[in-house]
């Protein structure tokens, strides 16, 4: 009896001091993981947004997006983060859309656990390059076919889900910012 109330205790002075450390562990990490993830986005919306110079953060119907201002302080255009699920998991990506929301910039993924070889090949500049002045209107679509339409990009050959995730992923988010903002 007098071991098992002695091993009790030593159990419980060890659990509490692993959450302790974990505790400080985590309010160490948690301010520079939020910086690290604070860059990050500011870069990809320069990346995105290549003529701004600077930007303004809008939230507006539980929307929110970044408005670009180029160096004479006009508006670029806005970026927007999206998220969705492809086939492996969440995939998170940063746009940009013109004034009018008819065309998209650019697009970036942020974040992606797609297969690699196939699916993560959204996160490479041939995939990418496809959505620079690819017209949102009507909805974008895709092809695995030579692309005909200006609103239509070329799928990844084996990869189809993961192109449909993308393109699942941007109209949806177009359109809840073309509501929150009247477009």
């Amino acid at each position: 009896m007098k071991n098992a109330v002695k091993m009790i205790l030593v159990l419980v002075v060890v659990g509490i001091f692993s959450g302790g450390v974990l505790v400080a562990v985590y309010n160490y990490a948690s301010p520079l993981i939020e910086e690290n993830e604070a860059k990050a986005l500011d870069e990809a919306i320069y990346r995105v947004l290549p003529e701004a110079e600077s930007y303004n953060k809008i939230e507006k119907e539980g929307v929110t997006l970044y408005e670009g201002l180029d160096g004479r302080g006009q508006v670029a255009g806005y970026a927007f983060k999206a998220s969705g699920f492809g086939y492996q998991g969440v995939i998170d990506i940063i746009a940009a859309a013109d004034t009018e929301f008819k065309k998209l910039k650019g697009m970036e993924v942020l974040e992606s656990s797609e297969t690699p070889g196939l699916g993560a090949e959204i996160m490479n500049e041939p995939f990418k390059k496809q959505f620079r002045g690819l017209s949102v209107l009507p909805d974008i679509t895709f092809t695995k076919d030579k692309v005909t339409r200006d609103n239509e990009i070329q799928a990844i050959t084996g990869a189809t889900i993961s192109t449909r995730a993308v393109v699942e992923i941007l109209n949806k988010e177009i359109d809840c910012l073309r509501r929150a903002l009247g477009k």
